[in-house]
C-alpha cells in the first residue's frame, strides 16, 4: 500500500536484490547457529525459523519481491513452523542435501568468477556442515573429538561469512533504474544430480559403518568418497570412451532425439502434402489428419478461411494456436508443459505458413489464368479491329465506285471477304478458347500469296528474297504483325502522303518479316519502351505493338525496332537468336 513506511522486511527484499549473496551469508549462518550446539534447544528452533525465513527471501525458485496469496502463504508458514518443531538430525541432513542441490543448480548459470567463487564457497560449506556434523549423529550420536568439534563450530561459520563479500561486478544499467541484477537460473537437472550424488555419500558412509563395524567416521567417510570418486571416474569414461564405442553420450542423444521423432515424420508428411496437393483446403485437411497422429494430441479442431471441423476427440486440456489466418485448438490426454506449448505453437506456425503459401499459389493460377484471358482478348481486339479497318476500307470503295469500276470493285471483294472472314473465324475461336495457344503454322510462300492478294490495289510494296517455298511460318503471328505494322504505318500516311511503305519477307538468314516506312522517326524515348511496355499516344501507337511483341516472345520470335532514321523507320520480326 502507497503511505506505508518502510520496514525491516523490505529492507530484506531490498537487499536480496542488490546483494543477494548477504542473505547467502545470513542464511548459512544461521543453519549453523541452529546446528553447531544444542538441536533441540528452544532458541535453535528459533533460528531454525529464521534460517527458514532467509531462505524465502533468498530462495531461486521465484521472485522475493512476488507478492502471496494468503492461503499458500499461510501454508509456508505452517510448514516452516512444523520444521522448525519437528526437527531432527535426519531431517536436518534431508534438508542440507536439499540445500546443497538448490546452491550447486546455480553453477552452470554463474558467468561471472567472482559469482561462481561465492556460490562453491557456500556448497563447501554446506557439504562440511553435513559430512562433518550432522551425519555422524545419524549413527550413534556420539561426542566427536574436540578438535572436530572446534572446526565445526569455529572455524566453519567463516567460510559462511566469506560468502558475504563476494559481490559481483555490477552490470551497466540505465542511469533511471535501480541496479537490479537478474537472478541466476537454477539448473533443475545438475541439482538432481548433485542431490542424488550426496544422498548416496551420506547413505554410503552410514552403510559401510554399519557393515565393516568400523568405530571410525572419518575412515569410512573417506572410504564412500573414494568409492564415489571412482564411480564417477567410471562413469565419465563411459560417457565418452575410446577404442570406436560411441558410449552414453551417444545413447543420451539418441533418446533426446528420438523425442523429436513425431514432429520429424509430420514434417515430412507435410513437405509431401504440399508437394503433391494443390488445393489449399485439401491439404489442410490432410495436414491436420497427420497431426492427430502425433502421439501426444488427442483431438483437433481448426478453422481457416474455406474450410472448419473437428477430429478426433475433445479433452479438457487445450492448447489454442493461430497462425497465417489459421485457428487450432489442440487437445491433449495430460496437462500440456510449457515446452509442449512452444512444440505445438512451432507446429501451428508451420502449418499456417504452408497454408498460407498454398492460398497464395491458388490466388496466383487464378490470377494468371485472368491475365492469360485479358492478354489473349487484348491481342484479339486489335486482330478484330484491323479486321473492322479492312472493311471499312471495301466499304468505301464500294461507295465511290461507278460503273467503269464495278467489274474491279467486284474482284476486290472476291479476294478479301473470304480471307477476312477466315480470320474472323480465327480470331473468334481463339477468344472462345483463350488457353489454347497451339499455333496455326503454314507454308511461307503460301502465306506470302494471300498477302499478295490481300493488298492488292493498295499502296504498298511488297518484296521477297531467298526461296519461300517448303518454310513454315506462325500464321495468327505473322498476320497479326503484318496488320499492326501497316496500320501505323497508314497513320503516318495520313498526316503525310508522301509516306511509302514496303513489306519484304526475306529467307536470307532465316525468315524475317520487315516493314519500312520513310516518315518521320519515332521519338528516341518513346522507342525505348515502345515493345517492352505499353504507351500512352494520340494515335495509339505502342499497345498494338506491344502485344504482338509479347505473343512474339511466347512463340519464339523477336520483333524490334530495326532502324530510326529519318526516312527509314523500320520494324523486323525474326526468330530470337539465344546466345550462347
Amino acid at each position: 500500500m502507497t503511505g506505508r513506511k518502510a520496514g525491516s522486511g523490505d529492507g530484506l527484499l531490498a537487499l536480496s536484490s542488490r546483494q543477494p549473496q548477504w542473505v547467502l551469508s545470513m542464511m548459512l549462518l544461521s543453519l549453523h547457529a541452529a546446528l553447531a550446539w544444542d538441536i533441540d534447544a528452544w532458541w535453535a528452533r528459533a533460528l531454525w525459523l529464521t534460517h527458514i525465513g532467509l531462505f524465502l527471501i533468498w530462495q531461486p525458485l521465484w521472485r522475493a519481491q512476488r507478492r502471496i496469496d494468503p492461503v499458500p502463504g499461510g501454508a509456508l508458514v505452517a510448514a516452516g513452523v512444523g520444521f522448525a518443531l519437528l526437527v531432527n538430525w535426519w531431517l536436518a541432513a534431508l534438508w542440507i542435501c536439499v540445500l546443497f542441490a538448490l546452491i550447486g543448480g546455480r553453477v552452470p548459470g554463474a558467468g561471472e568468477p567472482r559469482e561462481r567463487a561465492g556460490t562453491l564457497l557456500a556448497t563447501f560449506f554446506l557439504l562440511g556442515l553435513l559430512l562433518l556434523w550432522v551425519v555422524p549423529r545419524l549413527g550413534t550420536g556420539d561426542a566427536l573429538p574436540g578438535l572436530l568439534t572446534v572446526l565445526v563450530q569455529f572455524v566453519l561459520p567463516l567460510v559462511a561469512l566469506a560468502v558475504g563479500p563476494i559481490r559481483p561486478t555490477p552490470l551497466p544499467q540505465p542511469a533511471v533504474e535501480p541496479a537490479v541484477r537478474a537472478p541466476v537460473v537454477v539448473d533443475l537437472v545438475y541439482s538432481m544430480l548433485l542431490l542424488l550424488l550426496v544422498t548416496v555419500l551420506v547413505l554410503g558412509s552410514l552403510v559401510l559403518g554399519s557393515v565393516s563395524g568400523q568405530e571410525n567416521y572419518l575412515f569410512t567417510l573417506a572410504q564412500a568418497l573414494i568409492a564415489v570418486a571412482a564411480l564417477l571416474v567410471v562413469l565419465s569414461w563411459l560417457w565418452n570412451p575410446r577404442g570406436g564405442f560411441g558410449g552414453l553420450s551417444q545413447v543420451m542423444s539418441w533418446h533426446l532425439l528420438s523425442v523429436g521423432l513425431p514432429f520429424e515424420n509430420w514434417m515430412r508428411s507435410l513437405a509431401l502434402l504440399a508437394e503433391h496437393q494443390r488445393d489449399p483446403e485439401r491439404f489442410l485437411q490432410g495436414a491436420i489428419a497427420e497431426l492427430s497422429r502425433m502421439p501426444w494430441v488427442a483431438g483437433v479442431q481448426w478453422s481457416a478461411a474455406d474450410s472448419a471441423g473437428t477430429l478426433g476427440v475433445t479433452t479438457r486440456h487445450r492448447i489454442a494456436l493461430s497462425a497465417r489466418g489459421l485457428s487450432l485448438e489442440l487437445y491433449t490426454l495430460l496437462q500440456p508443459t510449457p515446452a509442449l506449448n512452444l512444440h505445438a505453437s512451432l507446429l501451428a506456425q508451420l502449418l499456417g505458413d504452408f497454408y498460407d503459401a498454398k492460398r497464395r499459389e491458388q490466388r496466383e493460377r487464378k490470377h494468371a489464368h485472368a491475365q492469360a484471358i485479358h492478354e489473349t482478348g487484348a491481342r484479339l481486339t486489335h486482330d478484330v479491329k484491323n479486321l473492322l479497318q479492312s472493311l471499312q476500307a471495301l466499304c468505301a470503295a464500294a461507295e465511290s465506285s461507278e460503273g467503269a469500276r464495278a467489274i474491279e470493285l467486284q474482284e476486290l471483294m472476291r479476294r478479301q471477304l473470304p480471307q477476312i472472314a477466315q480470320r474472323l473465324e480465327r480470331t473468334l475461336e481463339k477468344l472462345a478458347h483463350p488457353q489454347l495457344r497451339a499455333m496455326t503454322e503454314v507454308d511461307a510462300l503460301q502465306w506470302w500469296h494471300a498477302v499478295q492478294r490481300r493488298l492488292d490495289g493498295v499502296e504498298v510494296c511488297l518484296s521477297s528474297r531467298g526461296v519461300l517455298d517448303g518454310l513454315r511460318v506462325p500464321l495468327e503471328l505473322f498476320d497479326s504483325a503484318l496488320d499492326n505494322l501497316l496500320q501505323n504505318a497508314a497513320i503516318k500516311r495520313q498526316l503525310d502522303p508522301r509516306v511509302d511503305v514496303q513489306v519484304e519477307l526475306s529467307t536470307l538468314d532465316g525468315v524475317q518479316l520487315s516493314v519500312l516506312d520513310t516518315g518521320a522517326p519515332i521519338d528516341p524515348v518513346l522507342a525505348e519502351r515502345l515493345l517492352a511496355e505499353p504507351v500512352e499516344s494520340r494515335n495509339g501507337l505502342g499497345v498494338g505493338l506491344y502485344q504482338v511483341a509479347q505473343f512474339a516472345a511466347s512463340q519464339g520470335y523477336d520483333l524490334r525496332l530495326s532502324s530510326n532514321q529519318p526516312g527509314a523507320v523500320q520494324f523486323t520480326l525474326e526468330r530470337a537468336r539465344w546466345p550462347g
